[in-house]
């Protein structure tokens, strides 16, 4: 019997291909003084790769960040990366994540404080971590990004201060990679995950697992083909760069297959590069814009950045290609992303060193309720904001008379219904397709107008 969570990102991966589709359901929106109408499609709303929910979860993150929890603070990326075993054993064991974070987080904030000159009962830092689970290739990585403040917050007569810290040397960071590594294989060697003696260290999979999704996960993380007649093999590249020179890499330290970089930062009056800084931390997995199929009808992927042998290219057949978004697509109830220190959910200090004051004893909180130990929540993005931030579309606002009276009329989504109305769109010599949704840029998309109706072609997005 295979596993029902392979059947649940199987499902997950049929549904994609619907987001953003008209004639999978939309909303019509009228402007009431001038009864101009629009149509607008509904997304998907899956985790893991689908590109137009994975912008708008981008956008709205990055704003939740910028706006509310970092704002004011100078702040360094850390991104750690893991060994290849290790990746598969986090994939197969998503629970012992919480603890490898924690271990990690430890370190680098000990690291911080210490060189701010102060003990770990004296100061305290924040972090934002977000998991990734893919590589640039489409291939099954999980690795940590994570936003560290750069420098650490006291209490001294009541006052929070911030004080700052220089950047971290590379000695530094090939003593912090050091530590977390054997941390690290301390902890999953104490949990029974993997099994050591004097030469080599194994990982301690059950053999006969019936999560039907280990063996997809296994062959992600390592480059191979999953199914098909070529299963096992290493994927297909396409090399047409040189090679990189391995020894001019920024600001890097490794060790036994773990990799820490800090040489990204972003000081407290650039909210703009660290907005930018957050979209790229929390980008999804796949980019329409360099995912394409050749002529013989295998999927091509084309490398944000080519790797250090030149690679820019890789292929999967179709049916591998689904195998690798299957086993990108995290667990039920995975929070992918995570907050520490001073900026954790239940950190007392946290209403006053958020600008949104969120948190226990919340300042805002306290002027309309009396128990002012319950968090202060922040109310999210309503869809038009998000529409307004991802896309550059404000549907608010009337494209004819450009007046602020619409509304939503219409909630479409009986087919008989939606194949007339499309039906007599084509009749008026619509030029709308089956992929006349899909691929949403980032800056104000053509329209084209055909009687009372605005179709948005050139990009999708949710209701």
């Amino acid at each position: 019997m295979k596993s029902i969570r392979y059947q649940s990102n199987l499902t997950k991966v049929r549904s994609c291909p619907e987001c953003g589709r008209l004639e999978h359901g939309f909303l019509r929106i009228v402007c009431d003084d001038c009864k101009h109408e629009k149509l607008v499609a509904f997304s998907c709303k899956r985790r893991g790769f689908c590109p137009s929910c994975g912008a708008r979860r981008m956008a709205e993150s990055a704003k939740l960040l910028v706006d509310d929890v970092l704002q004011g603070y100078p702040v360094r990326q850390w991104v750690l990366s893991l060994p290849i075993p290790l990746r598969l054993l986090l994939a197969r064991y998503p629970k012992e994540l919480s603890n490898v974070l924690q271990i990690v987080h430890r370190a680098i904030s000990t690291d911080i404080i210490h060189r701010s000159g102060y003990l770990k009962k004296q100061a305290k830092t924040g972090a934002v971590t977000y998991i990734q689970r893919f590589g640039s290739a489409l291939n099954l990585n999980i690795h940590f990004h994570m936003l560290f403040l750069e420098g650490v917050i006291t209490q001294e007569h009541g006052k929070m201060t911030f004080k700052r810290v220089k950047a971290p040397s590379h000695s530094n960071m090939e003593a912090l990679v050091n530590t977390i590594s054997q941390r690290i294989a301390q902890y999953l060697e104490k949990a029974g995950l993997i099994q050591r003696d004097i030469d080599n260290t194994y990982l301690d999979l059950p053999i006969n697992d019936e999560d039907s999704l280990l063996p997809l996960q296994a062959a992600s993380v390592s480059y191979r083909i999953a199914v098909g007649a070529d299963t096992g093999k290493k994927v297909f590249t396409l090399q047409t760069m040189p090679a990189k020179d391995p020894d001019h890499l920024g600001q890097l330290a490794k060790i036994a297959g773990f990799s820490l970089h800090a040489g990204v930062f972003a000081d407290a009056d650039q909210p703009e590069k660290l907005e930018r800084l957050c979209r790229y931390i929390a980008r999804p997995a796949i980019s329409e814009k360099r995912l394409s199929l050749t002529t013989t009808g295998n999927v091509r992927y084309e490398l944000k950045t080519p790797y250090s042998n030149g690679t820019t290219h890789v292929f999967f057949s179709p049916i591998d290609f689904i195998s690798k978004l299957a086993a990108l697509v995290p667990p039920p109830r995975l929070n992918l992303t995570r907050f520490y220190g001073v900026f954790a959910p239940n950190a007392n200090v946290r209403a006053e060193v958020t600008a949104s004051q969120r948190g226990k004893n919340s300042p805002r909180l306290a002027e309309h309720l009396k128990d002012s130990d319950k968090p202060y929540q922040a109310r999210s993005m309503s869809w038009a904001q998000r529409l307004k931030r991802v896309f550059n579309i404000d549907i608010t606002i009337c494209e004819a008379c450009t007046k602020a009276n619409v509304k939503i009329i219409a909630c479409i989504t009986e087919p008989a219904v939606i194949q007339k109305i499309l039906w007599h769109l084509d009749k008026q010599d619509s030029p709308i397709t089956a992929n006349s949704c899909r691929a949403p840029p980032l800056i104000e998309s053509k329209q084209i107008r055909t009687d009372d109706y605005v179709i948005q072609r050139d990009f999708n997005f949710g209701a």
